[in-house]
């Protein structure tokens, strides 16, 4: 007879306890689909866009193109798709950024790109332009900055330095290797 007092209560305490967790996850679950629903709501598409900047006291130009634009209103950013940025000023040589996306964020200047991202600073015909390739790059306009800490290639002329993280200063030319840095220089001795 005791052992039904104390048997009753528990069976009792044990399935309320098990309906209480098949409840939170079943509720936590539908809680889950959606707050990934409101994340992912697009607010507008745009295709085919492009823009300039020009600072008329520096006669400094910037200009973007990108494929398409996807804004998400909750977190008020926008992803950029096929993007390209130049940076044109007075005895500065010219900058091109391409990448696979760009992501900007409201009230922030700067601007985080990704996949195949290619950074070439200097013309085409400039036979000692740097071109560097990684898959990562933070873009700090305001500064004139472009940082990564991914993996990075550095080429120029014939030379190639490899690294994990890098600045480039755009004001000063300076660029930055982080760590891991490996070079190889194979240009001519003159």
């Amino acid at each position: 007879m005791n052992r039904s007092y104390i048997l009753r209560p528990t069976i009792w305490l044990v399935v309320l306890l098990l309906l209480t967790m098949l409840l939170e996850g079943f509720f936590q679950k539908q809680i889950r689909r959606d707050t990934a629903a409101i994340k992912n709501s697009v607010d507008y598409i745009m295709e085919h866009l492009e823009g300039i900047q020009i600072n008329h006291d520096t006669t400094a130009h910037r200009r973007f193109t990108a494929n398409r634009m996807t804004h998400y209103p909750q977190e008020d950013n926008a992803l950029l798709e096929q993007v390209k940025f130049s940076s044109t000023e007075p005895d500065k040589p010219l900058l091109r950024i391409t990448a696979d996306q760009s992501e900007l964020f409201a009230g922030s200047d700067d601007i985080f790109l990704s996949g195949n991202v290619l950074i070439i600073r200097g013309e085409d015909t400039d036979e000692d332009k740097i071109r560097m390739v990684t898959e990562f790059l933070h873009i700090i306009p305001d500064e004139d900055l472009v940082k990564t800490d991914h993996a990075v290639t550095v080429f120029r002329m014939n030379s190639l330095a490899k690294s994990v993280g890098m600045t480039l200063n755009n004001r000063t030319g300076e660029i930055q290797l982080q760590s891991r840095v490996s070079a190889n220089d194979q240009r001519n001795e003159r």
